[in-house]
C-alpha cells in the first residue's frame, strides 16, 4: 500500500512538470514571432522615440533591448525579463537615467504593431512615478 501511494506521487509529480514543461514551450513558439525590431512613440511623463528589439534567447526565452529619446537624455537599456503570455507582453528593465528606478512595461501584440504602457517606478515597488502609453509597429 505504501509503495503504491509513493507511485501516485511520483506520477502526479512528473506529469506537473511535463505539463509545465509543454506550457513553457508553448510561450515561446508563440513569442517568437514578435522577434525583431520595433519602432515607434511613447506618451505620458513625456513624449520621445521609442524602439525595441525582441530576439529568441540562448535559453530559448525572449530578450531584448530599447533605445529610448527622452528630454532628460537618450539611453538604450537591456529587458531584464521579457515574458509573453499569447499576444501579451511584460518586460522590464533598469532606468539608466536613474539607478533607484525600472521601467515596467505591458503591451498587446498583432503581426505588425503593438500597444500598451509603461510605468517608471522605485525597483521592486508597485508605486508608480510616472508613467504613459507606447505605440510601436514592426520594421
Amino acid at each position: 500500500m505504501r509503495n503504491g501511494w509513493m507511485f501516485l506521487a511520483v506520477l502526479l509529480v512528473t506529469l506537473m512538470i511535463g505539463a509545465a514543461a509543454r506550457g513553457d514551450a508553448r510561450q515561446t513558439a508563440g513569442a517568437e514571432q514578435y522577434a525583431g525590431m520595433w519602432s515607434g512613440t511613447y506618451d505620458g511623463g513625456g513624449t520621445g522615440q521609442f524602439e525595441m528589439t525582441l530576439d529568441k534567447g540562448k535559453d530559448g526565452g525572449m530578450t531584448g533591448k530599447v533605445n529610448v529619446t527622452t528630454d532628460g537624455g537618450n539611453y538604450s537599456a537591456d529587458l531584464k525579463s521579457v515574458s509573453f503570455d499569447g499576444d501579451k507582453m511584460m518586460a522590464k528593465y533598469d532606468f539608466p537615467l536613474d539607478p533607484s528606478a525600472e521601467v515596467v512595461m505591458t503591451a498587446t501584440f498583432d503581426k505588425v504593431s503593438a500597444k500598451g504602457t509603461w510605468s517608471l517606478r522605485p525597483k521592486g515597488q508597485s508605486d508608480e512615478i510616472a508613467g504613459g502609453g507606447i505605440a510601436i509597429t514592426k520594421k
